[in-house]
């Protein structure tokens, strides 16, 4: 497998395969070889090489979270006391089911997180109960969002 800062050289077959698989994970490989003109077996050879490479990432389901009851997405810079807290801090993030992506960042705060939660009162629990009784955290800065403008993943 390639190392994460190396990359891997694709065709065009490749990329056309890839681009229906992004649209659809779930649409049929026999679809796919159809479509570009080559055999089911092919399809299936490429893909296998576009995952040992690691470019696949693997493939999954999105849940619509608003059919949940979930309607609330926001983003949280979290500051912390010092910087040896983070270890501590993303373990225990980790532990809160709302948060869905816990990122190290630059700038002001050390943690940017997004979290998920059912409306702006869940928000605030989540906030006052769970993240600010972190260890090592010593103040918060929120962002909700409004609405998801753009929802992609890298061009292929």
């Amino acid at each position: 497998m390639k190392s994460p800062n190396e990359s891997i050289k694709i065709d065009g077959i490749d990329k056309r395969i890839l681009r229906h698989l992004m649209r659809d994970a779930r649409k049929p490989i026999l679809e796919i070889a159809r479509d570009i003109g080559i055999s089911g077996a092919a399809i299936h050879q490429r893909l296998r090489k576009l995952e040992k490479s690691g470019l696949i990432a693997g493939s999954k389901f999105v849940i619509n979270p608003k059919v949940l009851g979930y309607r609330t997405m926001a983003y949280i810079g979290i500051y912390l006391d010092k910087a040896m807290s983070n270890p501590i801090a993303v373990k225990e993030l980790e532990k809160i089911p709302e948060v869905l992506e816990c990122h190290y960042t630059t700038g002001d705060w050390s943690i940017l997180i997004k979290v998920l939660c059912r409306d702006n009162e869940h928000l605030m629990q989540v906030l006052n109960k769970k993240i600010q009784q972190i260890e090592g955290v010593s103040r918060t800065e929120t962002f909700i969002s409004l609405a998801q403008q753009i929802d992609r993943q890298i061009s292929i």
